[in-house]
């Protein structure tokens, strides 16, 4: 049980990251200034952790236990610079988003998520320990990114060629974000409370992204003005919520298969967008929803693997 539920909510924040990349391309747009709109994300969810730190006893708990941790060599000082990935996650949404769209974007996501997350699993970096590169497992990563491929098919948002490069960024995110997930995995573990995981996550990245922001603005100067659109505030709270759930259910179902639910919840995501919110020239095509079957279809296929382990033996009629 813990198992399944454990997809069905790395699905849930799967559909959240969807809504939150569309929020930072638009707000990335508005101001001109993406690491701006990217310091704006991801103080908005430190701010909203700082004060369920004050409130917390649970999470001012786990922060001590977390430096406890780093003394007693329980947690290595790296296990807490997953903001890194973050950051350069929201930064890539903010500088991407608006030129290629989010579909292109999730592709190049997913295709260094995926990939990284197979050999994460295998090197046992996250909590859950050791996975087999299982015929399976390989499979199911391969389909996701077939999926992907199939969801961007016949779009209207799909750049020129001389674009396309831009998809190296969300690429190499795509693949910080698979150990992301692991070492966070280990935070939470030692905290004992995903938000404290959370709140170390946002520290680090908070400060990773005004140190590029004071760089922009050393060179391109002021951001534009603020737009007046309150959604577009949203997006630290949908990383807030992504990055607890991650970390909460990463010790539960392994990086890949976190990263497979949580591919397949951006694919129904972009399908509520576009059919609740459209700004995406096109709206929903037949492709981006046979991408929604095929990525379900490979999270199903990537849990086979261990489907009939741990399954409880008949009860015989001498049992108690």
């Amino acid at each position: 049980m813990k198992r399944v539920l454990g997809v069905l909510l790395a699905i849930a924040a799967g559909l959240v990251m969807a809504a939150q990349s569309r929020v930072n391309g638009q707000l990335g747009r508005e101001v001109g200034d993406s690491a701006f709109a990217a310091v704006l994300s991801f103080g908005g969810g430190l701010l909203i952790l700082a004060v369920l730190l004050v409130s917390s006893r649970r999470m001012r708990f786990g922060l001590g236990a977390v430096v406890s941790a780093l003394r007693g060599g329980e947690l290595r000082p790296w296990h807490c610079l997953g903001g890194v990935a973050g950051a350069l996650y929201v930064l890539a949404q903010s500088v991407t988003v608006a030129v290629v769209g989010v579909a292109l974007f999730t592709v190049g996501v997913v295709a260094g998520q995926t990939v990284s997350g197979l050999f994460v699993d295998k090197a046992g970096i996250g909590p859950a320990g050791r996975k087999p590169l299982s015929w399976s497992r390989v499979l199911g990563s391969l389909l996701t990114v077939a999926a992907v491929g199939v969801a961007i098919v016949g779009r209207d948002d799909v750049g020129s060629a001389a674009e396309l490069w831009l998809l190296v960024l969300p690429v190499l995110v795509g693949a910080a974000v698979a150990v992301q997930q692991a070492i966070n995995g280990h935070v939470s573990v030692a905290a004992g409370s995903p938000l404290t995981a959370a709140l170390v996550n946002f520290s680090t990245g908070f400060v990773v992204l005004v140190g590029a922001w004071l760089i922009s603005l050393a060179t391109r100067g002021l951001p534009g003005p603020m737009p007046s659109n309150p959604a577009l505030y949203l997006g630290g709270l949908f990383g807030l919520v992504f990055i607890a759930v991650s970390a909460l259910v990463v010790g539960w179902i392994g990086v890949l298969l976190l990263a497979l639910a949580s591919v397949a919840g951006q694919l129904v995501g972009s399908v509520l967008l576009d059919a609740f919110l459209p700004t995406v020239a096109g709206g929903i095509t037949v492709p981006t929803l046979a991408g929604c079957v095929v990525a379900m279809l490979a999270l199903l296929i990537a849990g086979m693997g261990r489907q009939r382990r741990g399954l409880p033996r008949p009860l015989k009629q001498s049992d108690p």
